[in-house]
């Protein structure tokens, strides 16, 4: 049984893929924050600004098998496009990798989609992925020590960012293996001098790029 919260089309709007196509399956539940208001200040993530419970979506609902979730991606892909090529599906949440696995991996598979994570990284992954992003979470415990990109939001809390522990995490996370690595501005009413703070940060740790969220600026899904 699959618990998902929305199945939508849109556009990546974040790191490597931002511009791309894709659909996108949203499954219900996280493991570092309940997704409820009144859990938010005890949560090991407190900045989350994605509605992640129950199966209210668009599309959502609970799905008994690997090949019927398949089914309604794919019938979520094809009412934008009928193609078989260039299908892309990311799996995200809430945390993916509390409910995603091989089944559905080698479901949506069949139907000839790439697959991609955005996942916390504190759960080892099931085999098949085509693109795992890595969003780490301050206080947590990083399982996944690699992956094709890392997408570090700063700061990580609403009060004053302290630089010098960002730039501490930072290089501990040039020393595993990514390919890419990103800073993302923490959405909040904050939000222009979080992306003041994420271009310094690149201006002085090269090896990182900035990520915009693209989606927000265009009001996509």
């Amino acid at each position: 049984m699959y618990t998902v919260k929305e199945i939508f089309s849109s556009l990546q709007g974040e790191g490597t893929h931002a511009g791309r196509v894709a659909v996108f399956c949203r499954f219900t539940g996280c493991n570092l924050w309940s997704g409820r208001e009144e859990d938010r200040s005890q949560a090991i993530c407190q900045f989350c600004d994605t509605d992640f419970v129950g199966t209210n979506g668009s599309g959502g609902g609970k799905f008994p098998s690997a090949e019927e979730l398949a089914l309604a991606i794919q019938d979520e892909w094809q009412s934008m496009n009928r193609s078989m090529s260039q299908r892309y599906v990311i799996f995200t949440g809430g945390e993916p990798l509390l409910q995603l696995d091989v089944d559905l991996i080698q479901a949506i598979k069949k139907l000839h989609f790439q697959v991609a994570i955005e996942t916390n990284g504190t759960i080892q992954p099931p085999k098949g992925i085509d693109w795992i992003c890595i969003s780490p979470k301050d206080g947590s415990v990083l399982a996944l020590l690699q992956a094709n990109e890392i997408k570090y939001i700063v700061p990580q809390h609403h009060s004053i960012p302290n630089k010098s522990h960002i730039i501490q995490q930072m290089k501990r996370f040039e020393q595993m293996n990514f390919e890419h690595f990103y800073l993302q501005a923490m959405d909040s009413p904050a939000l222009v001098s979080h992306l003041h703070l994420a271009v310094q940060l690149c201006k002085e740790r090269p090896l990182w790029r900035l990520s915009t969220q693209q989606h927000k600026l265009l009001n996509l899904p």
